[in-house]
């Protein structure tokens, strides 16, 4: 079954971003590279703080223009329902890429 993501990326001085994907793992990789969205690399946007999954993109994308129709403070209150202290909610996801190093033991080995 398909799924679709609202969610809403956040800076650490709390500026915010509302988006749709049907890759949630995907598209906050992208956000937290810079990739993608010219306001979430102008302003910083790397921690997931929201989201919201639909098996319906036609919901989706009427939840996204809904949120993004809301004030502020109401974003903020909805945020601040699940997650109190904007916790990055992707933190976990993503695998550090360690770079492979060879020692002169290994190097002789081959």
């Amino acid at each position: 079954m398909k799924q679709y993501y609202v969610y809403m990326m956040s800076s650490p001085t709390r500026t915010l971003y509302i988006g749709v994907t049907n890759d949630i793992q995907r598209r906050v990789s992208e956000h937290k590279h810079q990739e993608g969205s010219g306001f979430t690399s102008k302003y910083n946007l790397t921690l997931l703080v929201y989201y919201e999954i639909t098996a319906d993109v036609r919901d989706a994308i009427a939840r996204e223009k809904q949120l993004k129709g809301w004030l502020r403070a109401k974003k903020v209150a909805l945020i601040d329902a699940i997650n109190p202290e904007w916790d990055d909610l992707s933190a976990g996801w993503y695998t550090p890429i360690a770079p492979v190093a060879q020692t002169t033991d290994a190097l002789r080995a081959e």
